[in-house]
Parts: structure tokens; sequence; C-alpha cells
């Protein structure tokens, strides 16, 4: 799935990152705690997460993920932002509470890796 079919399924507003619309996304996770991302996420493409701090673009960052999606109508700050923007990552944010927005990607294809 285009990171593009990701913010149409979502109704999201594109934050930063617009020039990478056409990378294909592979799976998805959503989680508010960092710690769970680093255990037990491994080859998730988008992070849905309602948490808005700068560890969660150096969590995306080491794990390689391309695009945050913030839910819950939440908006990060400048800074996060920028720092996004620094490591290529796509960033946008849906009004969606996390269980729907995983849902709705969920059913249009896009997949969660099990837990190991």
């Amino acid at each position: 799935m285009r990171i593009s079919e990701v913010r149409d399924i979502l109704q999201a507003e594109i934050l930063c990152g617009e020039h990478m619309l056409d990378l294909e996304v592979k799976s998805a996770c959503g989680a508010d705690l960092m710690s769970d991302v680093l255990a037990f996420v491994k080859d998730q493409s988008v992070l849905l997460t309602g948490l808005i701090n700068p560890q969660v673009i150096r969590t995306a960052e080491m794990m390689d993920m391309r695009c945050i999606v913030f839910v819950r109508g939440k908006f990060p700050d400048a800074q996060i932002v920028e720092m996004a923007k620094e490591k290529d990552i796509v960033l946008m944010h849906t009004k969606l509470r996390m269980y729907t927005a995983c849902g709705r990607l969920y059913s249009a294809g896009l997949i969660g890796m099990e837990c190991v």
C-alpha cells in the first residue's frame, strides 16, 4: 500500500514528507508505549500513536519506519515535525481513534505482525 493510500483511508492531513507519498508500506502497528514498539515490532512501516514527543521520532528512526500517524486529533509541535523532516519520515495526523484507524488499515489490506 502506498503512503498516499494510508492518508486517504485515515482521512489524514500530511504534516511533512509530501514528497514520499508514493513509497510502499507493507505493515503497520498501533502503540502509545515506545518500549513496546522497540520490544515487539519488527518490519513495520507505519506507526500509529497518540504519543507526541521526540521519542516517537527516535523510535521510528531506529525501527526504520517510514511513516507516523498521530491519532485522536493529536498534533505535534514544530520540533517534532522538524525532526521527522531531518529523518525523512512522513508525519500525518487523523481525528480517528487508534482502534478505528488500525481497523481501517487492516480492512484495506495493510497487515500487522504477530508478537513472537
